[in-house]
């Protein structure tokens, strides 16, 4: 039996799924052909690494459509001199996109097994500008920021405050914002103490357990 070629699905990924989704951002194409997708889900599914959907890890976090998350990253526009913050950043394959286009990623997760486990898996792609941390979601990292850029791995219904109090003056919070079944990825600006936002696209993302709406009970 032939052996999957990863490499030429990682090129068509970036060539039928990214780049047609108006990303132009050279940097990020690169850091797109890079990064072997394959190697940060589970080993059941790494035949659907390169497909074009949401990839459920099936531990509370998903992988986003690439398409949506190139298209996320490229709104905030992350400078080489920027500190990033990449809320849960599961396995790190997010961490290591990000960690090619800036100086310093901070990957937020909250259990020892997932840290220890994406650690891992950048030390083994010699990722050397990105630690993983534990902690949690909604507090954030504020002791590692501020941060210019945050970066959220998958949907909130509402955006907690502490995201806004660690971001730098002048930075930028790129998130899927959703209320139904589809998401809005929304880039937030901070200037100042004000916070202003901008819808970017519509996407598909899975709630970040602890982020649904807050249930309704009618009478």
């Amino acid at each position: 039996m032939p052996q999957f070629d990863f490499g030429a699905a990682r090129e068509t990924m970036v060539e039928s799924q990214i780049r047609t989704a108006d990303v132009t951002d050279l940097n990020l194409l690169v850091a797109f052909r890079r990064t072997p997708r394959e190697a940060f889900v589970p080993a059941s599914k790494m035949a659907l690494a390169y497909g074009d959907a949401v990839l459920d890890y099936g531990e509370g976090r998903a992988l986003l459509r690439p398409r949506d998350f190139a298209k996320l990253v490229q709104a905030a526009e992350i400078e080489r001199d920027e500190v990033v913050l990449d809320l849960a950043c599961a396995r790190g394959y997010s961490t290591a996109i990000l960690a090619q286009i800036a100086e310093t990623v901070v990957g937020l997760e909250t259990d020892d097994e997932t840290v220890d486990r994406a650690t891992g898996l950048l030390t083994d792609l010699g990722v050397l500008n990105a630690a993983i941390v534990k902690g949690d979601l909604k507090r954030g990292a504020p002791e590692h920021g501020p941060f210019d850029v945050i970066v959220v791995g998958g949907a909130v219904a509402d955006v907690p405050q502490s995201w806004f109090d660690q971001l730098a003056d002048g930075g930028r919070l790129a998130v899927i914002v959703r209320s139904g079944p589809v998401g809005r990825a929304t880039l937030f600006t901070k200037s100042g103490q004000a916070i202003g936002n901008r819808i970017e696209f519509d996407a598909h993302a899975p709630f970040l357990p602890g982020f649904e709406p807050a249930r309704s009970f009618a009478l």
